[in-house]
């Protein structure tokens, strides 16, 4: 006996059934998210949350970066106002990272990349040094920090963005530390929270 084809209004009965059970499907979720209330309001579906600079500074100066190592995201407002959102690789451990207050205080592009004691300590295994190029751990810019041995720069990994990754340095992909870095001048204030 031969099959005969399926008609339209099989084809549409089919289809709203499935978009139906999806729906069904998704439920849960969707009255959960309702459900949370005024910490809906300030968190996205990635679950960052944005912070205001007013709270964390007394003016824009010469520009912000704010890093929240809890939501692994960058803020950088410049010195106008505008407001950027960056997701970022943070330290592996909190021994690893450092909180407060600091400034960027010098740039390089093309950056070279040397292990610090605590690191060759760790990783005995590890190079002196990498000059620039697609092997070197800043990635294409680095913005160094008044703290010794901290920065925010790019990374040649992919992989480690939204990761705690870094020996206590915050990451950025290649193409947003190049943005970052052209509208950071020397004398940004810096965050790390």
């Amino acid at each position: 006996m031969a099959e005969r084809p399926i008609g339209r209004r099989e084809r549409r009965r089919f289809l709203a059934g499935s978009g139906a059970g999806l729906i069904a499907l998704a439920a849960p979720s969707i009255l959960r998210a309702q459900g949370a209330g005024a910490a809906a309001v300030r968190r996205n579906v990635s679950s960052f949350r944005l912070h205001d600079w007013q709270d964390h500074f007394d003016s824009l100066g010469r520009g912000i970066l704010l890093s929240d190592t809890t939501s692994r995201v960058l803020q950088h407002w410049t010195a106008d106002g505008e407001m950027r959102v960056y997701p970022t690789s943070v330290p592996m451990t909190d021994d690893l990272t450092r909180r407060g207050y600091t400034e960027v205080i010098r740039k390089v592009e093309g950056p070279s990349w040397a292990p610090t004691p605590s690191m060759k300590k760790r990783n005995p295994e590890w190079p002196d040094f990498i000059g620039p190029g697609p092997d070197n751990p800043l990635g294409t810019h680095a913005l160094y920090l008044s703290w010794r041995y901290y920065r925010v720069h790019g990374t040649n990994d992919t992989r480690k963005i939204g990761r705690r990754s870094s020996n206590g340095c915050i990451g950025l992909y290649n193409a947003q530390i190049a943005e970052v870095f052209g509208r950071a001048p020397v004398g940004t204030q810096v965050k790390i929270i």
